[in-house]
């Protein structure tokens, strides 16, 4: 068995799109994952999966949330060795503020090329780089305040349509729940 993170998108966010974290639990394990999981009520789910590709497991999840519970949410899985990565390439690690740093998680690699159309929308002291894995943005003055922050969550064009974030807080508690499962 495999540890992989499921990232909802768009979940719980005002009153649209609700789903109760035992609910989406329940739903995996009917899927037949194990050792379930969920973080914080935003839609992070850890779990164990025999050998499956993560984008079948993300289609899986979308269609079982879909026919389930009636919500069209996308799926976004990656293996626990594909974030250990992410975390990895991250080149603000030594950031102020965790909170200040967004990461956003792709279906495919080939997704990223079009993190670099967010690139006009960043204004110093912000930084964008986009890596082999993800695309990480330091917010330096707050997320709510930055262009470049509203363009990764695809609120202002296409670049972060295909994308789900989370900050840089939530992807190290995702690794220290990963480390847990594990043992």
């Amino acid at each position: 068995m495999t540890t992989h993170i499921a990232l909802l998108r768009g979940i719980n966010v005002g009153k649209a799109k609700r789903i109760a974290m035992a609910d989406l639990r329940a739903l995996l394990e009917d899927l037949g994952y194990t050792d379930v999981a969920t973080l914080l009520n935003s839609g992070n789910v850890v779990f164990k999966a025999g050998k499956c590709a993560p984008k079948t497991l993300a289609a899986d999840i979308s269609a079982a949330i879909a026919t389930h519970l009636g919500i069209e949410v996308p799926a976004i899985v990656v293996s626990a060795k594909e974030l250990a990565l992410i975390v990895r390439e991250n080149p603000f690690v030594s950031a102020d503020d965790p909170s200040r740093l967004l990461v956003a998680f792709v279906p495919e690699a080939a997704t990223l090329s079009a993190m670099s159309a967010i690139e006009p929308h960043v204004v110093a002291p912000e930084q964008l780089h986009v890596g082999t894995h993800a695309a990480y943005l330091h917010c330096a003055s707050g997320i709510l305040e930055s262009k470049a922050a509203e363009a990764l969550l695809g609120k202002a064009g296409k670049a972060g349509k295909a994308a789900t974030t989370r900050n840089w807080a939530t992807v190290q508690k995702l690794r220290a729940l990963v480390e847990k499962i594990d043992g």
